[in-house]
């Protein structure tokens, strides 16, 4: 059994819906298809939020989200079903920006409005193609607390649900992205979370393979817009692939291999412009484990460095320390200490409907006990491989590389499968093209 999951733009227009729509004709074990919102409507939805848009300015978004997907419904063969049942969710949309309160439980309603209008339609593209799914409604299945704007998936009730509502013999269409708590309410799983959802899926259903198809033809050693020469991976471990997203990578959502893992379930990228290129396939062991696979670069960063003489020879200060950014729900990606002082970094890039800044208040609880140095706008580059702490010579080939530039900070020997450090933003991208040149070319 597969599990198919496509992005926005393999389903932003008809032809990409078509193109999509003749990937799932190929395989008649691709079971369970995943689709996102169509390309640019999550991002129209979450304008729509704002309390203080005028009236002009929200006809003028809801006049691009009507005029996308007719667009696609106007070349369908077929237009009367899809047509009516995008009307009524728009209508839906439309009722639901009139409620008052706009809280993360609204907007998480608010979002899921995409997803379930470009599943509508693409139904009926699969059907001109032939292939009868059911409609699935990934609230049913898709069970969550009630953290909106990034919800925490519940395994074993999804599991439950998976069991109830889905025939292994019939083929089915939902969406990525969206849930429902235990109260009825629709949740999503954070910005990008389609792919996790799709994994969510695959887990619960025994998958043998999960599909993420995308805009680009699998994962690369480095993003192609930067360096020209980047290579297509064609095969990838789930350490390796693990390691890439949460540094940086943008193919694949950070949590996507989670349920993968737990799964045992292979992952495949693949491009749905070009199904026919072998993308990049993500095993437990791969045939090849170069010391350097990928680099990966994270812009817009957040270095927080504290300061105390109660961290000397004394103990409690770290659980201090992360119990009040824990309170506050912050998370911290990279960690170096002294005797006195801690420095560790933020992603302040994500662009999660949840994300709780660093603001001035919390800033100022840690001076009760520290002092506070904040530096923004840095950039983490990433490299991404195997055995790098026990493989000689790649710090000194690597730092040798830097000579000309200023690293503030530098977390090596935690993982085997990455080294990384912090630059000032203007230097990343330069930064990352000498590694590669070095290393993968």
């Amino acid at each position: 059994m597969i599990v198919s999951k496509f992005g926005g733009t393999s389903v932003g227009t008809f032809e990409a819906m078509h193109h999509s729509a003749s990937i799932v004709a190929e395989n008649s074990d691709r079971s369970l298809v995943v689709i996102s919102a169509t390309s640019g409507t999550t991002n129209d939805l979450v304008s729509l939020e704002d309390p203080y848009l005028d009236s002009t300015s929200r006809e003028a978004i809801l006049l691009n989200i009507e005029n996308r997907h007719l667009a696609i419904i106007d070349q369908c063969k077929e237009k009367e079903k899809p047509e009516s049942s995008f009307r009524i969710l728009l209508s839906h949309l439309r009722n639901h920006l009139e409620l008052p309160g706009r809280d993360k439980k609204w907007k998480d309603t608010l979002y899921a409005f995409g997803e379930l209008m470009s599943t509508r339609i693409f139904a009926g593209v699969l059907k001109e193609q032939g292939i009868d799914v059911e409609w699935l409604d990934a609230r049913d299945v898709l069970k969550t607390d009630s953290t909106f704007g990034n919800a925490v998936p519940n395994v074993t009730l999804i599991k439950k649900y998976v069991e109830e509502k889905i025939d292994p013999e019939k083929r089915y269409l939902t969406q990525g992205f969206i849930g429902r708590d235990e109260f009825g309410n629709t949740t999503t799983l954070g910005r990008g979370g389609s792919d996790y959802s799709a994994a969510l899926f695959a887990e619960a259903v025994n998958a043998d393979l999960l599909e993420i198809w995308t805009d680009v033809a699998g994962v690369y050693s480095t993003d192609p817009r930067i360096v020209a020469e980047a290579q297509p991976i064609s095969e990838i471990t789930f350490d390796e692939a693990a390691e890439l997203s949460v540094f940086g990578g943008k193919v694949l959502h950070p949590a996507t291999l989670k349920p993968a893992i737990r799964g045992g379930v292979k992952v495949r990228v693949a491009s749905s412009k070009q199904p026919e290129l072998p993308g990049t396939l993500i095993v437990n062991t791969a045939s090849k484990e170069p010391v350097v696979r990928a680099i990966s670069l994270r812009k817009d960063q957040t270095l927080l460095t504290v300061k105390s003489l109660e961290m000397l020879h004394q103990h409690g200060f770290l659980a201090k320390l992360f119990g009040l950014l824990a309170e506050h729900k912050i998370s911290v990606d990279l960690v170096t200490t002294s005797e006195v002082s801690v420095s560790l970094t933020l992603d302040t890039a994500h662009k999660a409907s949840n994300k709780v800044e660093l603001t001035e208040d919390i800033l100022d609880e840690l001076r009760t006990f520290c002092e506070v140095d904040v530096e923004k706008n840095l950039s983490l580059v990433a490299l991404i491989g195997n055995k790098m702490d026990a493989t000689s010579g790649i710090s000194g080939t690597l730092f040798g590389l830097l000579e000309n530039h200023n690293i503030r900070l530098v977390c090596h020997g935690a993982s085997p499968n990455n080294v990384c450090f912090l630059v000032k933003e203007g230097t990343g991208e330069e930064i990352v093209k000498l590694i590669h040149r070095k290393f993968i070319e």
